[in-house]
């Protein structure tokens, strides 16, 4: 099988159930957004040498292709059999932000992103997931069919920012404080 087929040549894409729309339809911006995010998780995850986040990492990068496939799919739906999003995996980024959180300082002032490249490459990241909820939560005022995805999301990008500190502790840096009017 070949990976190009030609059929997108004309501005167009295929969603999942066979409906074709515009390449600059909202919904090939929502779920080419979450693939964005996926592969800034890959590179967190190929430069961070905690192995348990490195594990984390690779869930949630498996979540984001579960969640990528809701979105690909037309509003008709399809007969295929698509994995489901479970609460489950809400409840896991949570326990693992409690983890993250119980070692680290409780934040007493707004930061800036930066301080070591591997926890800005999360704050990127966590900028990245921001711009997908957006983008579902567009989708979602539409077809109303995503509030688990929107809600996986919201909760990524607190784990991605959560995970941007843990990462300046683990490595002794110092979280780089906003001073306004600097």
């Amino acid at each position: 099988m070949k990976i190009y087929t030609k059929t997108g040549d004309d501005g167009t894409t295929g969603l999942i159930g066979g409906v074709r729309v515009k390449k600059s339809d909202a919904q090939i911006e929502a779920y080419g957004t979450v693939d964005e995010l996926n592969s800034h998780l890959g590179l967190l995850r190929d430069t961070y040498l905690n192995s348990e986040t490195q594990r984390q990492l690779t869930i949630i990068q498996n979540q984001l292709f579960v969640i990528g496939s809701h979105l690909a799919t037309a509003e008709k739906g399809t007969k295929m059999n698509l994995p489901e999003l479970e609460e489950q995996a809400i409840n896991q980024l949570e326990h693992w932000m409690d983890e993250m959180d119980a070692k680290l300082k409780a934040l007493q002032h707004f930061i800036l992103p930066g301080g070591h490249p591997t926890s800005s490459y999360a704050q990127i990241a966590r900028c990245v997931c921001r711009r997908a909820e957006r983008r579902i939560v567009e989708m979602d005022e539409l077809t109303h069919r995503f509030t688990h995805e929107i809600t996986y999301i919201n909760r990524l990008s607190d784990y991605l920012f959560i995970l941007a500190r843990f990462i300046l502790q683990e490595f002794g840096k110092e979280e780089v404080k906003w001073e306004p009017n600097r």
